[in-house]
């Protein structure tokens, strides 16, 4: 199990709650109750964690590969269309 360096766990916040994370096994939980009630559990998937609001999550799987960062009309690629297009 990777063990979260405490600097970044002192500098991660949830994304819904935007309370403090705290490491439980092979997950980053909030210390504040989301709208349902419950702490918020987070995936670290080789060291990272993913820190997707629980319904964008299935969301993520679902898309297509080309829908991800990298693919046909990623945003870096929209980034330095929109820099050069600034000159």
């Amino acid at each position: 199990m990777p063990k979260i360096s405490p600097d970044l766990l002192s500098v991660l916040r949830c994304p819904v709650t935007g309370s403090t994370l705290v490491q439980e096994g092979e997950e980053l939980v909030s210390t504040a109750a989301g709208q349902s009630g419950e702490k918020l559990r987070y995936a670290i998937e080789d060291g990272i964690p993913l820190l997707l609001p629980p319904e964008l999550v299935s969301a993520a799987n679902a898309a297509p590969s080309d829908q991800h960062d990298g693919g046909p009309g990623a945003v870096a690629g929209t980034a330095a269309s929109g820099a050069s297009s600034a000159e």
